[in-house]
């Protein structure tokens, strides 16, 4: 525990902003791991803090005690319906999958963002840019944490990129669908044919893995050069004086 700051219940209270009252509350409900105990005296420490604030962000978005504790449970255990378990390590990643998450400390990921609200927290672990993993986060991508943290250093709000994310996520999808579209008709149909569920064969894996190496990158080159050429539109479009 060297090096990490302690707190009494009350002092916990305190430092979240709520009553011991709530705080026994939060306990009884499970939504705090349990605490460190010294004879009759519980310890709290920074991660009780961080799941306090997450708390209150997500209650300020409108979410109910049962529903926190289950997105909280599902985000501790891997249950979600997306991603979260291979976030977490719960789950082998596909040997297709490219983006690798990235584990960090609470205090970590402050440094990136400067100290980032609960609120922004509690985005994140909505949307599922964060997952939860007993005292430690998990950032879905490192590619994606370094690009918010830059974008954050030009000024750009977190709750604004998260908002933003949220419509990326969509485009992304969608920009998704498209190229699984050509995929799956042009390339590997056999693999991925409508319907397909039975276990890849091992050699369906390699086959595409090795698809996925090749075209990957061109679906990335050719979507981000539709928006750079996008940005100058709609920039041209903005700067052109009205006549």
């Amino acid at each position: 525990m060297a090096g990490r700051r302690e707190y009494r219940a009350a002092e916990l209270a305190e430092a979240a902003g709520i009553t011991e009252r709530t705080l026994r509350y939060y306990r009884e409900r499970r939504l705090l791991p349990p605490p460190r105990r010294a004879g009759r005296v519980a310890w709290y420490d920074e991660r009780h803090l961080a799941r306090l604030r997450t708390i209150d962000g997500l209650l300020a978005r409108g979410h109910t005690l049962g529903g926190i504790a289950e997105l909280l449970t599902a985000f501790t255990e891997g249950r979600d319906a997306g991603h979260t378990a291979e976030l977490l390590g719960l789950r082998e990643p596909r040997p297709w999958v490219e983006e690798r998450p990235v584990r960090l400390t609470p205090e970590r990921l402050a440094a990136y963002f400067a100290d980032p609200a609960s609120a922004d927290l509690a985005a994140a672990l909505e949307i599922g840019y964060v997952a939860v993993d007993g005292e430690e986060l998990v950032h879905v991508s490192r590619d994606l944490l370094e690009a918010s943290a830059a974008l954050a250093g030009e000024g750009i709000p977190l709750s604004a990129m998260l908002a933003a994310g949220r419509q990326l996520r969509a485009y992304a999808d969608a920009l998704a669908d498209i190229f699984t579209g050509l995929l799956r008709e042009h390339v590997l149909p056999e693999i991925l044919a409508p319907g397909h569920r039975r276990p890849l064969a091992a050699e369906d894996v390699r086959r595409l893995t090795e698809a996925l190496e090749r075209l990957r990158p061109l679906a990335k080159k050719a979507v981000y050069a539709e928006v750079s050429l996008a940005l100058d539109r709609r920039l041209d479009e903005d700067l052109t004086p009205d006549t």
